[in-house]
Parts: C-alpha cells; structure tokens; sequence
C-alpha cells in the first residue's frame, strides 16, 4: 500500500510538472499559429489534454468485448463532463483566491470575456441536453446521429478560431522550456515541447488511474464506485493541472478557455463513438451524472451572463460534485 501511494504522489506530480511544459509550449504554438489567446485555451489546449480521455472512450467501445467493458467507454463519456463543469472550475476559483495577493488583484473577479464564456456554455448545454436524450430512447438510425456530434466539434473549433478574441502577441510568455535561451523559437521545437509533454502525461495519467483504482480497491469500493467517482477526476487532471497553472500565472482567460474547449470535446468526440459502437442507452448513476452536469452548466450559464464572475462563486458549483458521490454510494453500496 506504500508503494501504492508513492506512485499515486509521483504520478500526479510527474502531471503537474508535464503540464508545466505543455501549457508553455502551447502558448508558443498559438503564437507561431497565430491563434488569439482563447483559442489558444479552447482548441489547442482542449484537444492535446483531452487526448487520454478519448482514448479510454475509443478502447473501450470499439475494441470492448463485453457489455461492461463498453459500458466503461460511456461512463468516461459521461463522467468527463461533469468533473469539468464541477471541480475544474472550482479549482480556478480557488487558484483566485489563493493567488490574490501575487496577482496584486484587488477582487476576486474572473478577468475573461464574459458573453463569450455564457455563449459557450449554451452551446455546450445544448449537445449536452441532446447526448443526455438519447441516453434514454432506442430507436434503429440512433448510431448514424453521432456524425451530428463530430459535425458540432468542427462548427465549433471554426467558431473558436474565427472569433479569438485576443492576439498573441499581446500576451507574455515565458520562454520555452526546451530552447530557453531563444527569444522566438519555431514552431518545430515549440510542438516537439508540446508532444513530448503530452507522452509524460499519457503515461503518468495512466498510472495515476491504476493507482486510484487500487486505493479504491484495498478500501473495498465497489469496481462501479471507482469507474464512475475517482476514474474521472485522474483523467481530466491535465485538464485541472492546466488551469492551476494558468491562473497562477494570472492567465485565468486561458485556464477557462481550456476547461471550456475540453468540455465540447466530451461532449461530442466521445459521444459520437458511444452513439456508433454501443447501444447507449442510460442506467441510474449515468442519468444523475448528465443531470447533474446540466445544472452545473446552468448555474455557471448565469454566472457569466450576469457579465461579473466572483472566484468564490466558482467555488460554489463543486457541491454538485458531492452531490452525485452521495447519490453514487448510494446505487453502489458496500
């Protein structure tokens, strides 16, 4: 069990320094692309971090033998989602408030484009609404709508890019970690950073999730306990570590643009190949979790379209996150 521990603190270490240099490199990229700051966040962040996820969704799906080993792929599809709209955003609003005093912030206010925040929300909730739908009805041409899901993603992504609110150059970046000495690296070394970041966090998320698994296990949860509470949160860490990271840095635009951008990608890629390869159809936990998810994305919907977010609100919406614990534990008891 030590050494359970051990490897549980140096893999969630080994992610947090990865997404150091993932972040940095990042940020390079977008400026030799020239992306604006919150594309940045939304599609290039989003779609690096979410890598690990989708694949858990792809494996399991499609290459998944059994009804349970597909019924992982969906609850990764689920479950991604809601530690997002929950603890993602807490952990902002709680990076705010811890690094009020470095920032020499004087509020707690999010510094972000606040209609562009509700937007994405509302676009968020609405795919949402409608995966969460088909959760519940069966009926024979359900597989061939998940191109509607991959069709969102790119509507979505085009959206991002043509209306990027901020250009790069104006945002300071730190040097890149691997060509420091360099004032302006390419964008050859600035993406060989980001994908070798990416390695370090594929492989240290994974063992990240084998240990919390295992810690699950000698505490006698339940399998479904693990898969649905503790699995989610190890693999939307980078996600989590990013936006630590970002807001430190007094970037909380970028750190939420990340959040927001995975959120879509959860809500569509993975949702398409549980459309096509599974029946997808919704047991209680699942249908909670999408519920669950919805008033979160509601909550935070309003936050930002009042045009004035205080950090400590962010914090608020974390309580949906226990919630759906006590109502897990609950279906899942001992």
């Amino acid at each position: 069990m030590l050494l359970t521990f051990f490897q549980f603190f140096l893999s969630a270490g080994a992610i947090y320094l990865a997404c150091e240099y993932f972040v940095n490199a990042i940020e390079w990229l977008g400026r030799r692309l020239n992306l604006g700051a919150t594309a940045v966040g939304s599609v290039l962040a989003a779609f690096g971090t979410a890598l690990p996820e989708s694949a858990v969704t792809f494996i399991a799906v499609v290459f998944g033998t059994t009804p349970a080993q597909k019924d992982i792929g969906v609850g990764a599809a689920m479950g991604g989602p809601l530690v997002l709209a929950t603890l993602a955003y807490a952990v902002v609003g709680l990076a705010l408030i811890f690094h009020r005093h470095r920032l020499e912030r004087e509020t707690l206010q999010v510094r972000v484009d606040h209609a562009r925040m509700s937007r994405d929300q509302a676009a968020f909730l609405l795919v949402f609404v409608v995966k969460v739908a088909l959760g519940l009805v069966a009926f024979a041409i359900k597989p061939w709508l998940g191109v509607l899901f991959l069709a969102a993603y790119v509507v979505y992504v085009w959206r991002e890019i043509q209306e990027s609110d901020t250009a790069p150059e104006e945002e300071e970046i730190e040097p890149l970690r691997i060509r420091s000495s360099v004032a302006e690296p390419s964008l050859g070394w600035a993406a060989l950073q980001a994908v070798l970041a990416l390695v370090v966090i594929g492989v240290a998320s994974h063992v990240f999730v084998g240990q919390l698994e295992a810690i699950g296990a000698a505490l006698r949860w339940p399998p479904h306990l693990v898969a649905l509470l503790l699995s989610p949160v190890a693999t939307e860490l980078p996600e989590t570590m990013n936006a630590l990271i970002w807001v430190r840095q007094g970037k909380e635009r970028l750190a939420l643009a990340n959040i927001s951008g995975a959120m879509m990608i959860q809500a569509t890629i993975p949702s398409a190949l549980g459309i096509f390869f599974t029946p997808w159809r919704f047991d209680g936990p699942l249908l909670a979790s999408g519920i669950i998810t919805a008033l979160a994305i509601v909550f935070l919907w309003q936050l930002f379209r009042r045009g004035a977010v205080d950090g400590r609100a962010l914090v608020t919406v974390s309580s949906l996150y226990g919630v759906f614990a006590v109502l897990v534990a609950a279906y899942f008891p001992h």
